[in-house]
């Protein structure tokens, strides 16, 4: 009970750290793109560490206990891949314009507000509204990632929490300055980031209801496995993307590079 709370409670931290997005959107007038690279690029060496050398050891090892080495190996490297093609749906799913992870910077927003503010205002709240939903969906998956990692080992759930809060805020500033410049209104802007984030506890919850019941070491496995290829996907196909588009490619290299040391040294400890 005490390892399901906290991790809910992860889950929590994790998708509502959109709000730390939308605030540093209104405080600032520059976007820090050096900041962001490095954080993006951390958060995905973080991730695809984690994912590679921790979650997809332990998923085979309970495959392989309860199917034998052969199988429960081949059903953990489909149930690895079978996680990537079905974030990649996910991603297929989304228009490209509403895509969170395209970047909007303030620069950017208030360029296209200035250009013909009579004609802006609508074309960037529906930019704001439609990011929204599309973080919303990305964040679901997400936090059910979160809650199965935290269940099977607390340590590595708060890492993967971490991880995802940092990727989650740049997720909240595309969501919050489009909203804030059409409507000139911190408070709705904040609401939406604010929302858009809470589809990370929702999946863990839904999640947990789903497969609470039906939790085996087979089920946990193929889950745990497919929970891994979520993660490099999210990693390769958005993370370090975005932070190259902010314009500093070897920043986001360097944080990833110390996000996978980071990482080690964390799993290291915790043997």
């Amino acid at each position: 009970m005490e390892n399901l709370l906290l991790a809910f409670g992860l889950t929590m931290f994790a998708g509502l750290s959109t709000g730390i997005g939308s605030a540093l959107a209104f405080f600032t007038k520059q976007t820090n793109k050096k900041f962001l690279s490095i954080t993006l690029g951390f958060s995905a060496g973080v991730m695809i560490y984690v994912s590679m050398i921790e979650i997809f050891t332990k998923a085979q090892g309970a495959l392989v206990g309860e199917l034998g080495e052969k199988l429960g190996s081949w059903i953990t490297v489909i149930s690895f891949f079978g996680g990537m093609f079905m974030i990649a749906l996910i991603d297929k799913l989304i228009p490209s314009f509403e895509n969170p992870h395209e970047v909007h910077t303030v620069e950017r927003v208030r360029e296209m507000k200035e250009a013909k503010p009579e004609k802006q205002d609508k074309g960037l709240l529906r930019m704001g509204i439609f990011t929204a939903l599309a973080v919303g969906i990305h964040n679901f998956p997400e936090g059910f990632a979160t809650l199965i990692s935290a269940l099977k080992d607390p340590a590595l759930g708060i890492s993967i929490a971490i991880a995802i809060a940092i990727h989650n805020i740049p997720e909240g500033i595309a969501v919050s300055i489009p909203v804030y410049y059409a409507t000139g209104s911190r408070k709705k802007a904040f609401q939406y980031s604010f929302l858009s984030g809470l589809a990370e506890p929702v999946g863990a919850i839904v999640g947990y209801l789903l497969l609470a019941p039906i939790m085996t070491d087979m089920v946990f496995g193929i889950v745990f496995a497919a929970v891994g290829g979520i993660m490099v996907f999210i990693s390769l196909d958005q993370l370090l993307p975005t932070a190259r588009e902010y314009g500093e490619h070897h920043l986001s290299i360097y944080g990833l590079v110390l996000g996978m040391i980071v990482m080690a040294v964390s799993l290291l400890l915790f043997i």
